[in-house]
């Protein structure tokens, strides 16, 4: 069975000190995550990787679909306030090796 992966970024493949922080796929409808939890000692640093992340996506769905930047930043930010005020689910799971 072949797997829909991404491609790694070019920067990373080049990068010896490359590491990859997260993976996050959809399968079976529901979300599953492998993380490195502990590459920041500051939880806040997710929060910044978080951010930036939100922006990279809004920036694709301006060039993939044309919906301005502000408009994907706006939609991002109400999902995410809709998802703290009501999660739509409860993450489970547990540290593996």
């Amino acid at each position: 069975m072949t797997h829909k992966q991404l491609p790694v970024p070019h920067s990373a493949t080049s990068d010896p000190k490359a590491i990859e922080l997260l993976r996050v796929w959809a399968a079976h409808g529901e979300q599953h995550v492998s993380l490195v939890p502990g590459i920041w000692k500051d939880p806040a640093s997710w929060g910044i990787m978080l951010v930036d992340l939100a922006k990279h996506v809004a920036r694709a769905y301006e060039e993939s679909s044309g919906l301005e930047y502000e408009l994907a930043i706006q939609r991002i930010r109400q999902g995410i306030d809709a998802e703290w005020q009501d999660a739509t689910d409860t993450p489970i799971g547990k540290l593996v090796d």
